[in-house]
């Protein structure tokens, strides 16, 4: 708890430039690989309006396209027209309706781009893929390296592939705006393009973007200068980083506190801070033991050393283990994914677990009239339970 107020850190607000989180609780982006030509689907509606409802003071759409062939899968959702624009606009304002800040990921798959749904295999994609009705198309990277055996080799980018890329970039971020979300995160983690520019397992370039560290982080540095140059002053930029490979050779936490500082430096106000990703084994760090909180680090270093607001993420899944994360100075907002999916209302549950909301106030009233009277009906039974009057 707060020592001043005795309220949890958790629920308490947070400004970042002109927008004030109500709460440090983030649902980070959580791909549903569920859109069609990048279009968000009633699915996509249903999802994100139950997520609002849920308590979080920060709402990620899920990585977006800024290109047709900067998505993922042929599932993912794109902004990079304005139909798509329009149909993620609902979706904003559904979140604003619940007392959530809207929020977006834009990204761009680089190398790992063209690839399969999860649920089909998280691979390359195959003839059966093909015979299903999805498309293959030629991915970018900063070399001509695939990502492993029988992954599709991208085109290694020139200078008009990345001045294009910039400007998409920014031209995703200001139809996002259009759109009516708030806050605005760049995907540079999990192998995607512009991490597989940092990482010296996938950059072997030999110009002025690639070499040395400074040489590996000139593209990313650049399109987080571009999306800054495009939004208003009052807008906070977010960006995700895999803050190691995990493997030998790779990139690693000192490239990170670096990265962050570069970063920061051009106006990115929030580091999120992910693994991984950077091999064919999946989007996160197959290397770490898994366990609650195990990316914290990650977010207390960058958060002590570089001197930027950081989002800790990893399998945090009890009020009270977040809000300690925020106590112990491990990050300023705390992202809960997956436990969100299994459990929607986490936030209202952690507000009413924290004993901040005994009477169920922060629920939709429609909501709270009837778990009131439920509440007291428990309550009342367990008195009866225990003899007393």
């Amino acid at each position: 708890m707060d020592a001043k107020t005795d309220h949890p850190l958790l629920f308490t607000p947070l400004r970042v430039r002109g927008v004030t989180l109500p709460n440090r609780l983030v649902v980070p982006p959580m791909a549903q690989y569920s859109a069609v030509d990048g279009v968000a689907t009633d699915f996509h509606r249903e999802h994100y309006g139950r997520l609002a409802v849920g308590g979080a003071g920060l709402i990620f759409v899920e990585a977006t396209g800024v290109t047709a062939e900067g998505r993922i899968t042929n599932g993912c959702l794109g902004l990079w027209n304005d139909v798509q624009r329009a149909a993620l606009a609902p979706i904003a304002a559904a979140m604003k309706a619940q007392g959530a800040v809207p929020a977006i990921q834009i990204g761009h798959g680089g190398r790992k781009a063209a690839m399969q749904r999860p649920w089909f295999g998280n691979g390359p994609l195959t003839d059966a893929d093909l015979a299903r009705g999805e498309r293959r198309w030629q991915p970018l990277g900063p070399s001509a390296a695939p990502l492993s055996e029988g992954w599709l080799v991208p085109r290694a980018m020139d200078a008009a592939d990345m001045a294009r890329t910039r400007r998409a970039f920014a031209d995703a971020a200001c139809r996002a705006l259009e759109a009516g979300f708030e806050v605005i995160e760049i995907h540079m983690a999990h192998g995607y393009l512009l991490q597989s520019f940092v990482s010296p397992l996938s950059n072997l370039r030999t110009d002025a973007w690639g070499g040395s560290l400074e040489g590996r982080m000139r593209f990313p540095l650049e399109v987080a200068e571009s999306v800054r140059a495009a939004l208003p002053d009052d807008v906070p930029l977010f960006a995700r980083i895999s803050c190691e490979d995990g493997i030998e050779g790779g990139w690693t936490m000192d490239d990170s506190v670096a990265f962050a500082r570069a970063l920061g430096q051009r106006g990115v106000d929030v580091i999120d801070c992910s693994s991984g990703g950077n091999t064919p084994r999946g989007a996160t760090n197959a290397n770490l033991q898994r366990s609650p909180g195990y990316q914290v680090p990650y977010a207390r270093r960058i958060r002590a050393e570089s001197g930027v607001m950081t989002e800790a993420v990893g399998l945090i899944r009890e009020p009270q283990f977040a809000e300690q994360v925020l106590r112990d100075g491990g990050a300023d907002l705390v992202a809960v994914g997956r436990q969100f999916l299994y459990e929607p209302f986490w936030g209202l549950h952690a507000a009413h677990r924290l004993g901040i909301d005994p009477d169920f106030r922060r629920w939709p009233h429609p909501y709270a009239w009837w778990l009131e009277k439920w509440d007291k009906g428990i309550r009342a039974r367990e008195a009866a339970e225990r003899g007393e009057s």
